[in-house]
């Protein structure tokens, strides 16, 4: 038997347009561009995934406007 889902949806918003060639560096999100930003929305299992995600924006150098925990 599992465990409740504590997963909760986020919105992360980054300065930009990013390419499609971004979407393996951020599997399991979608990515949506629009007026020089783009959104990265998805589910994630915890903080440390949060956290992991927003490493990555941060090697990438993608600069980051804002995160959002979306209600369910």
């Amino acid at each position: 038997m599992n465990g409740p889902d504590n997963s909760k949806r986020y919105r992360i918003v980054l300065r930009g347009r990013l390419g499609d060639h971004f979407a393996e560096a951020f599997a399991g999100m979608t990515l949506a561009s629009d007026r020089g930003e783009t959104v990265l929305e998805g589910k994630l299992a915890d903080q440390s995934q949060l956290f992991g995600v927003l490493d990555r924006v941060r090697d990438l150098a993608i600069e980051l406007v804002r995160v959002e925990q979306l209600c369910p």
